[in-house]
C-alpha cells in the first residue's frame, strides 16, 4: 500500500502536513475534518482526502477567512466564490485605508508637522467623499452666488474634481489638505468673489473669458519674445490688438488686478495634482505684463 492510500493518525496527518495536532483535533471536532476510520484503540485515522481537505482549510484560512466561514464552505453551505468576493471588497476597501494613511504620513513627515497639525492632516484626509465634494461645493456657491458671470466659468469650477482619488500619493493628499484650507479661508472667498463681481459686470458671453485669456497668452507671448517692454511705445498695439480701440481700459485694469492674486494660481495648480495631470503651464507673466502695459497707456 502506498503512502497516499495508507491511513494516517493525527500526529503523522501533522507532520505530513505541518498544521498543530491541536488545529487538526478541532477542525475533526467540529465536524470539518471527519476521520476516514478508527484504529483498534479507538484513534481517529485519516486518509489521502483527508490530506487534501486539510490542505483547503489551511489555504482558506491563511487567505483571512474565519472559522465559522471555513466550515460552511466546508459543508457546502457557501461556496468559496462567493466568500472570496465579499473578502476582495474588504481587502479593498482596508488597502484604500493603508494606503491614505501612508500618505498622510508622507504629508507629516515632508511638512515636520506638530501633533497638532497631524490631527489636522488627518481629520481632512479622511473626510468622506461627500464631504470632500461639500467642502467645494460650498466654495463655489459662495463665490458666485448672485451673480451673473460667465456661465462657463462656473460650470468648468463645478466640473473640476477636487477629490482625492482611491490610492492617492503624497502629493495629492498634501494637494487636497492645501486646497480644504485654501477654498475654507475667508480672505480667499472675499478675493475670488471680487474676480466674479468683475467678470460679471462686464456681462460677458459664455466662453468669453476663456477666449480673452487665451488671446492674451497669444498676443502677449509673442510681443515678449519680440522683446517688446510693457512701458515701450511699441506696446500700444499689442493692447489695441487685445483689447479693441473703444475698450475701457481702466475698467480692464481694475479686473485684471483683482484676479492677480497667487492663490488663484495655486488653486487650480492645486486641481491638476489632485487629477493626476501634468502640472499645467503658468501664464501669471503675460497677464503681469499686461496690467504694466496698460498702466502705462491708459
Amino acid at each position: 500500500m502506498s503512502d497516499d492510500q495508507e491511513l494516517l493518525t493525527i500526529g503523522r496527518l501533522s507532520r505530513r502536513t505541518g498544521m498543530p495536532v491541536r488545529t487538526i483535533r478541532y477542525w475533526s471536532d467540529i465536524g470539518a475534518l471527519p476521520p476516514a476510520g478508527r484504529s483498534g484503540g479507538g484513534y481517529r485515522l485519516y486518509d489521502a482526502a483527508s490530506v487534501a481537505r486539510l490542505e483547503l482549510i489551511r489555504t482558506l484560512r491563511e487567505l483571512g477567512l474565519g472559522l465559522e466561514e471555513v466550515r460552511r464552505i466546508l459543508e457546502r453551505e457557501t461556496t468559496v466564490a462567493a466568500v472570496a468576493a465579499v473578502h476582495v471588497e474588504a481587502l479593498d476597501a482596508q488597502i484604500r485605508t493603508l494606503r491614505l494613511r501612508r500618505a498622510v504620513l508622507g504629508t507629516v513627515a515632508k511638512r515636520q508637522s506638530d501633533t497638532e497639525e497631524m490631527t489636522l492632516l488627518n481629520q481632512l484626509a479622511r473626510l468622506s467623499a461627500d464631504e470632500r465634494r461639500r467642502i467645494v461645493e460650498e466654495f463655489v456657491d459662495e463665490v458666485f452666488e448672485g451673480l451673473d458671470a460667465d456661465p462657463d466659468i462656473e460650470a468648468r469650477m463645478r466640473r473640476t474634481p477636487a477629490d482625492l482619488p482611491d490610492d492617492p500619493t503624497p502629493e495629492q493628499v498634501d494637494a487636497w489638505v492645501e486646497l480644504a484650507e485654501l477654498v475654507r479661508d475667508p480672505d480667499f472667498r472675499r478675493h475670488m468673489r471680487t474676480v466674479v463681481e468683475h467678470n460679471a459686470a462686464q456681462h460677458p458671453a459664455p466662453g468669453a473669458s476663456v477666449w480673452f485669456a487665451r488671446k492674451v497668452v497669444g498676443v502677449v507671448g509673442a510681443a515678449r519674445e519680440r522683446g517688446v517692454a510693457p512701458g515701450a511705445a511699441e506696446a500700444e498695439p499689442v493692447l489695441t490688438e487685445i483689447l479693441g480701440a473703444d475698450a475701457d481700459r481702466a475698467a480692464v485694469l481694475a479686473r485684471l488686478e483683482a484676479g492677480m492674486d497667487g492663490r488663484a494660481e495655486r488653486y487650480r495648480q492645486l486641481l491638476a495634482v489632485l487629477g493626476g495631470e501634468p502640472p499645467r503651464p503658468t501664464h501669471v507673466a503675460e497677464f503681469h505684463w499686461l496690467a504694466e502695459a496698460l498702466r502705462a497707456h491708459p
